[in-house]
């Protein structure tokens, strides 16, 4: 395993290599789906467009806004996911522990349910709104500013997310079909039907997360050591805590608002990135990002292929894909510390 504070020799190659697959995997993006596109054709849409065709309309219309959601969906989790996993030193914690997954997904469903929402920009709004919400009671909840670890403040974020689930479901089992299949189609986790509309707010959430979590990059080094170290070695754990808490809400809350929850994505991700450029997270969150993007698109596309009439949702797909890479992992190496 390599130092702690050494980045692997190979890690600035290993950037370049998943940065290569990334832009491999777009215009595959572009022309997969229960529509075929030709490269031609895709090639037309963008430079010689012409809006009477169908085919140029859904590469710009359709194609492009979901491949690009899909790039911020991956960046979004996978920064989530390593920030998450520093502050509370486990390599099994995800970005949901916080609870924000559960506080999108009551917000959703009280805007379906009771103020007949059925937009995605109306679901994207109030799901944001349940995501800071749910992270300011979280952290209130935790302490941070009173000392307290993140021991806690995963343990307010825990009985938070089974009370705001267990309400969700009070309202969901008392509402119309139509409500529930409504919360059906969110819930599955997809980027079906994604439009321009929300580029411009997920990414300017998921971008605001992930400077913020960069630019702690250094002191998450630290925080990996404990608090006690971590103080000798002058940095202030509740700051490191208010900052990360402020990136994974940003991200995993404008993630999970704009195409539903996405499982082992985030948990997935920081394993590979680690075993790849090392612990430093000034590579390993950029890193992971790439990763965890390579990893929605290629499940975004892996479920439009999968049935031929129809498709899979992504966060099917992700689970599917993700499910039996993280049982190798486990299998193959022992769990790190962080």
């Amino acid at each position: 395993m390599p130092n702690k504070h050494k980045p692997s020799a190979h890690s600035g190659v290993w950037l370049l290599a998943i940065g290569v697959i990334v832009i491999a995997l777009l215009p595959v993006s572009i022309i997969v789906g229960t529509v075929d596109i030709s490269p031609r054709e895709a090639w037309h849409a963008f430079f010689a467009f012409d809006p009477g065709n169908t085919k140029h309309l859904l590469v710009r219309e359709i194609r492009m806004p979901r491949t690009a959601l899909a790039i911020i969906v991956g960046v979004g989790l996978g920064a989530a996911g390593v920030v998450m996993q520093a502050i509370t030193r486990n390599p099994l914690a995800e970005p949901g522990l916080l609870g924000v997954n559960s506080g999108v997904t009551l917000t959703v469903t009280v805007a379906i349910a009771f103020f007949g929402y059925s937009s995605l920009a109306a679901s994207m709004a109030f799901g944001f709104l349940g995501a800071g919400l749910t992270g300011t009671l979280v952290y209130a909840l935790g302490g941070v500013w009173q000392g307290a670890g993140p021991v806690r403040l995963v343990l307010a974020g825990a009985a938070v997310n089974v009370a705001l689930l267990a309400s969700a479901r009070i309202i969901l089992v008392n509402s119309d079909t139509d409500v529930f299949d409504r919360f059906r189609t969110w819930t599955v986790g997809s980027l079906e039907g994604r439009g321009t509309e929300l580029l411009l707010p997920t990414g300017a959430a998921v971008l605001a997360g992930f400077v913020i979590a960069y630019t702690i990059s250094g002191a998450l080094d630290a925080s990996v050591l404990g608090h006690d170290l971590s103080r000798s070695l002058g940095i202030k754990p509740a700051v490191v805590l208010s900052f990360a808490t402020a990136a994974i809400i940003f991200m995993c809350g404008a993630v999970t608002a704009a195409a539903g929850p996405i499982s082992f994505v985030g948990l997935t991700a920081p394993f590979i990135g680690r075993a790849l450029v090392g612990l430093r997270h000034r590579r390993l969150i950029p890193a992971t990002a790439l990763i965890a993007s390579a990893v929605v698109l290629v499940a975004d596309i892996a479920g439009r292929l999968v049935v031929p009439s129809g498709e899979i949702g992504v966060g099917i797909m992700a689970s599917v894909i993700g499910a039996p890479v993280f049982i190798a992992i486990v299998r193959r190496r022992k769990i790190p510390q962080l």
